[in-house]
């Protein structure tokens, strides 16, 4: 299977959940990658950073810091999950969106906490996206990821660096910042399908081909793509900034604010680019149309000059005995006939090529300048 065709089955695959199963039951995907969980722990003056091999652990960092991030990487172990889910409190039905990753984005509250999920995007690898799972609760915040890998590497350098604003704040601002980087790494990913379809467009413009509309079918369906995970993500962030008055600081409400600003950015860029694309396909059909019209032109210019040709040359080719009659075709005694006859042709084809100029069916007639 090629690489484009994984792409679109792994879009487009089913719900793992099997139909009439209880609710919270989990099915194990056997394509998930490995398990591996991180924590940030952290107050205004220390932090500790660590990977834990035994989940237990989890039990005595939560609640000896102000706020403690549980970064857990790959849903193969579920296990694992679940068990960080009864340590955190977490609703079991929130844990199966988690590990069932077909979730549009959303914000579900289930009790003290926040369930939030969201689509996260590669500016490596255009056209990877991944289910991005988070929990907010009292002092703590929880994420979950399909893959390693992320774009959450510049909030961990400024935890790491003692930034005051982040190692200040609660675990509130924490959630808006990992929020805020995934909606701000979809501007790099349609900054680079604007350049494609830039491109696209000068090849349409130049030499539409088969393999250019291809290409340009291609950038359409992943910004429709993009388009189906924006749309609710923006109404996430609208709900969180409407009901998450109990687990949000009205400083960090500001913050978000212009998170929401950044959905409506990409809701419109998504927009304008997906109305290039569709002028695109308009524009090879048009250059397609263009194209065979004047292949069709020049066919009947053709057809146009040989007609009278082939007539004369038809009359003259009938062999008509020219003693039985002096009607006869009496053309055929003449000394200079044939030469006379070949003048005559050249004579209507060269008066038919200058009457389609005329005409502006060849070239292009310039008007003079006016004064």
């Amino acid at each position: 299977m090629s690489k484009r065709k994984r792409k679109h089955s792994r879009m487009h695959r089913v719900p793992q959940r099997r139909p009439g199963s209880a609710p919270g039951s989990i099915t194990v995907d056997p394509s998930a990658s490995p398990t591996s969980i991180r924590v940030l722990a952290f107050g205004p003056d220390r932090l500790e950073e660590r990977d834990l091999a035994d989940v237990e652990a989890l039990v005595q960092v939560r609640g000896n810091w102000p706020v403690t991030w549980i970064d857990v990487a790959g849903l193969a172990d579920t296990d694992t999950i679940q068990r960080i889910g009864a340590i955190l409190d977490l609703h079991p039905l929130a844990v199966e969106d988690v590990l069932h990753t077909h979730q549009r984005p959303k914000v579900d509250y289930y009790g003290e906490s926040c369930f939030v999920v969201a689509r996260m995007l590669s500016r490596e690898e255009i056209g990877r996206g991944e289910q991005f799972s988070m929990f907010l609760g009292p002092g703590f915040v929880a994420t979950f990821q399909e893959r390693a890998g992320d774009c959450l590497n510049p909030i961990r350098e400024r935890i790491r660096a003692g930034r005051p604003r982040i190692r200040g704040a609660g675990a509130d601002y924490l959630a808006y910042s990992i929020l805020d980087a995934i909606v701000d790494e979809h501007f790099p990913v349609l900054e680079h399908y604007g350049e494609r379809l830039e491109q696209l467009e000068d090849a349409v413009m130049a030499n539409p081909e088969r393999d250019v509309i291809r290409r340009v079918l291609e950038v359409k369906h992943d910004l429709v793509s993009m388009r189906r995970a924006i749309w609710p993500l923006r109404e996430a962030v609208n709900e969180l900034l409407r009901d998450g008055g109990r687990l949000l600081t009205e400083e960090t409400k500001v913050y978000l604010r212009d998170t929401y600003d950044h959905t409506i950015q990409l809701i419109e860029l998504t927009e304008t680019f997906r109305e290039l694309g569709a002028s695109l396909m308009d524009v090879y059909l048009s250059s397609v149309a263009q194209r065979t019209n004047e292949v069709m032109r020049v066919l009947t210019m053709i057809s146009t000059i040989f007609i009278p040709l082939t007539f004369l040359a038809g009359i003259y080719g009938m062999n008509f005995d020219v003693q039985t009659s002096p009607w006869n075709m009496p053309e055929l005694r003449w000394r200079y006939g044939y030469p006379l006859t070949l003048l005559a042709m050249a004579l209507v084809g060269v008066g038919l090529l200058f009457w389609f100029r005329r005409l502006g069916w060849i070239g292009y007639r310039v008007s003079a300048p006016r004064e």
